[in-house]
């Protein structure tokens, strides 16, 4: 056991559920010799009570920013400074979002922002907002600007869904301020930022890849054909599948939409190029075809802009791309376990969406309306109906982000199935 006497811990508590565990890791910082004082916000005094706390911390707990008996003395300077150590748990999405953008309307914020000391985090979130792009942003901030993090864990949530977002555990959590108070400033990324071997999800060891966006097929040095893809799904699908922990190549078309975290990304920008880079990405163990492919490109680009003139428009003679789809579905060598196809459809949605499931010999067929009312071409939703040979079924209107989450844990299920 690790003796941390004379260590000096400022616990800041976040309100979330995950709040509870804080008594046992005060319990466990108490036992090994620390001092530990408790920052609590708003927020989480629904979920823990100042008397538990003070009880347990032999402390004066902390809450008002304006407390005139504290602050006439500059109560927030001393207490963010007083201190070897700054453990944020939980972390919440809001509390991310302020240390990432210097904000400081409350006293845990404005603590946080004044402190010269090292900071430790263990986020707690339900996992669509782990995922959104926004607090992907923010961790990634906290972590250029030097914030340690532990966590967060894939489990179960205390709304019923199953992800990336769960808090550590308190042996976790002490074990990192161990860490952190001997020095250590390598801890780890969260696992969507973290290298393969620290993935801790369902597919951690695996591989997974995935293409995104439309592709470009050049008419001429300025004008090309294209699909009206954005990539926001694919990109969304590349983020869950890291933060299941595992492995990911992502191949994207030209996209306005930034890399995902963690995830190795191939940009391309014909169907051609999506092809060979996809092959070369192989061996995988699961393969997610959500580019928008253009179905056909000049037979010959020409190098020189097409100028008007008399004879009015050009005649373009078209030849059909290859199937990047049905060419690895078909793949006597090297065929990933799962191989997964998206059929956006405007039209006989259920019936195209069958035929191209077996046509194609894939595994799963994600089905969706992408009529021009829908919005879903470049919009931030989706419903979509997932077909495999055993049946459908259809999923109600999501954010993309929760597509990707869903599918993705129901893909690492169908990849643990195959193996047992």
């Amino acid at each position: 056991m690790t003796d941390l006497s004379a260590k000096r811990i400022l616990l800041v508590i976040g309100g979330g559920v995950a709040a509870y565990k804080t008594l046992e890791l005060i319990r466990r910082l108490r036992e090994r010799g620390a001092t530990v004082r408790a920052v609590l916000t708003r927020a989480a005094s629904h979920f823990v009570t100042p008397l538990s706390l003070a009880t347990l911390t032999a402390e004066k707990v902390y809450e008002d920013l304006f407390a005139l008996t504290d602050e006439a003395t500059i109560g927030h300077i001393e207490l963010s400074r007083d201190a070897d150590l700054v453990v944020i748990a939980p972390a919440t999405a809001d509390l991310l979002a302020k240390m990432a953008n210097g904000l400081a309307d409350d006293l845990a914020s404005t603590l946080l922002l004044a402190t010269d000391k090292k900071i430790l985090v263990a986020p707690a979130m339900n996992l669509r907002m782990w995922l959104r792009p926004a607090t992907l942003r923010n961790v990634q901030t906290l972590h250029a600007d030097g914030v340690l993090f532990v966590g967060p864990d894939v489990g179960d949530m205390a709304c019923g869904e199953f992800g990336p977002g769960r808090m550590s555990e308190p042996p976790a959590i002490l074990a990192a301020i161990e860490s952190a108070l001997a020095g250590d400033t390598k801890l780890a990324l969260p696992m969507v930022f973290a290298s393969p071997s620290l993935g801790r999800g369902p597919l951690e060891g695996g591989h997974v890849v995935i293409t995104s966006g439309p592709t470009h097929e050049p008419i001429d040095p300025v004008r090309y054909i294209a699909n009206r893809s954005s990539g926001k799904q694919g990109h969304a699908i590349a983020r869950a599948a890291r933060a299941l922990g595992a492995d990911v190549t992502l191949v994207a078309g030209p996209v306005a939409v930034p890399d995902p975290p963690g995830v190795t990304t191939i940009h391309v920008e014909t169907a051609r190029e999506m092809l060979n880079a996809v092959e070369a990405a192989l061996p995988a163990d699961i393969f997610v075809a959500a580019a928008a492919v253009a179905d056909w490109r000049t037979a010959e680009p020409v190098n020189n802009k097409i100028k008007k003139g008399a004879k009015g428009a050009p005649t373009l003679t078209l030849v059909e791309n290859p199937d990047i789809l049905a060419t690895i579905a078909r793949r006597t060598t090297t065929r990933p376990t799962i191989v997964v196809g998206f059929a956006a459809e405007t039209e006989k949605l259920l019936a195209n969406a069958a035929q191209k499931l077996a046509r194609k010999s894939c595994d799963m067929i994600i089905a969706n309306d992408v009529s021009g009312a829908t919005g879903v071409m470049g919009g931030d939703r989706n419903q979509v109906t997932i077909m495999t040979r055993e049946g459908a079924e259809s999923w109600p209107d999501l954010d993309k982000d929760e597509v990707a989450n869903r599918l993705m844990t129901k893909l690492a299920e169908m990849l643990k199935g195959s193996r047992s």
